[in-house]
């Protein structure tokens, strides 16, 4: 059953993930396009944080590797918040409509 439960966990760690970096658009075209962009552009920034913290908790484990699902579900959760901070600072600094 724990194992059930985290491969569920993990799928909706994924999709929260895609759902935090989904910019939508006028139309489906433009949608996928602009998430595209987003996930292009947060990707590096989210891949190499998530590298520093793996680094950091093998330093801490005394060289113990770090499960490659618990990785993705760092790169995951640190992904959210990039797509939550991107989407702060984008919908933030839109000049009001007149």
């Amino acid at each position: 059953m724990k194992e059930s439960n985290e491969k569920v966990s993990f799928y909706l760690t994924g999709l929260v993930y895609l759902l935090f970096n989904l910019r939508p658009a006028a139309d489906l075209g433009l949608t996928v396009k602009a998430t595209l962009l987003q996930l292009l552009e947060t990707g590096p920034y989210v891949a190499g944080i998530t590298f520093v913290l793996v680094a950091f908790l093998q330093y801490m484990s005394e060289g113990e590797k770090v499960p490659w699902d618990r990785r993705l579900r760092l790169f995951f959760t640190i992904g959210i918040f990039a797509g939550l901070v991107y989407a702060i600072v984008e919908y933030t600094s839109r000049s009001p409509g007149l």
